[in-house]
């Protein structure tokens, strides 16, 4: 409430408790983050892929940044309420299949599945530790963490 500048008279007056402020919080942090890969093009291997990911991660450490708290949260298991943990797990999961739909066709099966797990580990994590460390508003930050994961996981073999 001291963050917000607000009373606890009007804090109750739009929540009943925490619990129901950080349903509300996460609700929104989920469209954001879902939205975030519905631009991303079909060919994430070239060139229009690179600035498509870094795009895309921007965008990501701009709403980590925004939501850090909800995240933390629902990725440290401090989510109380079933439903708000159940919207963090379909949310990531969410991101992980349309990025994992736009990894390269050589690798199939668990192995396609354990190169998206890694993918997102490496997303969360790294905006886990730019946001920490109040690096997330660099572009440079953005731009690094995009090349690495375009050229770890989408750039042509070769």
């Amino acid at each position: 409430m001291r963050e917000a500048r607000t009373s606890h008279g009007t804090f109750y007056l739009y929540f009943a408790n925490k619990e129901d402020l950080l349903a509300a919080l996460a609700a929104e942090c989920a469209v954001e983050l879902r939205a975030l890969t519905e631009h991303l093009p079909e060919d994430l291997g070239g060139p229009e892929g690179e600035e498509a990911l870094a795009a895309f991660v921007a965008a990501f450490l701009t709403t980590y940044r925004t939501y850090a708290g909800v995240i933390r949260a629902w990725m440290e298991g401090h989510v109380v309420d079933a439903a708000t943990n159940r919207l963090g797990v379909r949310t990531f999961t969410h991101i992980a299949d349309r990025l994992e739909r736009r990894l390269p066709r050589g690798v199939r099966g668990q192995a396609r599945r354990a190169q998206a797990a890694a993918l997102m580990a490496l997303l969360e994590r790294s905006a886990y530790a730019l946001v920490s460390r109040h690096l997330a508003g660099t572009d440079e930050a953005a731009t690094t963490l995009a090349r690495l994961v375009h050229r770890g996981f989408f750039a042509p073999v070769g």
